[in-house]
């Protein structure tokens, strides 16, 4: 696998000089956690969010625990900047998420507002607030974790309705980090959206698709970690603005009858 050593030391870094810096949003469990234990292995120096102190217990012991983080809330961003410490970063991933399962018959105004401000909202006060507090610097890459779910080409009746804020949140994310890489083109700040796979997470479970792991080649957080950061690894500024999957089509219910046969991995996938 590639490795992300290869990113160039922040040298006003208030922490380690020497180790690339990253900053995982989110990484209480699943995705989240696991990128955070393979970058601290990579030898990242890594500062990683959670909303209370009982996950921190889940990280590497070298992690930078950022507590008290709830993208829910308009604080998000200046509690992040404050934990940062004036760190520069390399390297941010997003990856929190809400997924609350809805139908036309039992749509709730609670759980979608919940869904939209943390999957859509939040990330670019993220951004914001780091911009403004000069921790982005040139070179950095500022990736979005979003699904396949959030593209509008491969929503096909044979996929069905329903889960409307999770989908749409999800469509609005993607749109958020193209207007984002706009912002940022000129700065030298490269904006990504991944789709990581289809994963065996309580997410998941949460809303029943654990029904589809065998079917739908669910796997691990833990591999899903490892397929994105290779190919975060290999991102250039010419990719800022657009979305992939690492995995390529083999998790992607749709991707043959709407992309055609024979897809590459990693595979861009359309809005």
């Amino acid at each position: 696998m590639s490795s992300l050593r290869s990113l160039a030391p922040i040298e006003t870094s208030t922490y380690n000089r020497t180790m690339p810096s990253t900053l995982i949003v989110g990484a209480s469990r699943g995705l989240g956690l696991e990128l955070a234990k393979a970058l601290v292995s990579q030898g990242h120096d890594v500062f990683a969010t959670i909303r209370s102190a009982k996950s921190a217990s889940s990280l590497p012991s070298s992690v930078h625990v950022i507590e008290g983080v709830d993208l829910s809330e308009e604080s998000a961003g200046p509690t992040i900047v404050r934990g940062l410490k004036g760190q520069k970063l390399d390297l941010v991933i997003v990856t929190a998420g809400v997924f609350k399962k809805e139908t036309l018959d039992n749509p709730n105004f609670h759980d979608e507002v919940e869904m939209y401000k943390v999957v859509a909202i939040a990330p670019v006060f993220i951004a914001h607030h780091l911009w403004k507090a000069d921790l982005l610097p040139s070179g950095s890459k500022f990736i979005l974790i979003s699904t396949e779910g959030g593209s509008i080409q491969l929503r096909t009746k044979e996929e069905g309705g329903g889960n409307y804020a999770h989908h749409g949140s999800k469509a609005a994310e993607n749109m958020v980090g193209k207007l984002l890489s706009s912002d940022f083109h000129d700065k030298g700040v490269t904006v990504v959206m991944i789709h990581p796979g289809f994963m065996r997470t309580d997410m998941t479970k949460g809303v029943g698709y654990d029904q589809y792991y065998d079917s739908g080649g669910a796997v691990e957080p833990s591999e899903a970690a490892r397929s994105t950061l290779e190919f975060i690894s290999t991102i250039t500024h010419e990719k800022t603005g657009t979305f992939w999957a690492p995995r390529g089509p083999r998790d992607i219910g749709e991707a043959e009858r709407v992309l055609g046969k024979n897809l590459p991995t990693p595979l861009q996938l359309p809005w």
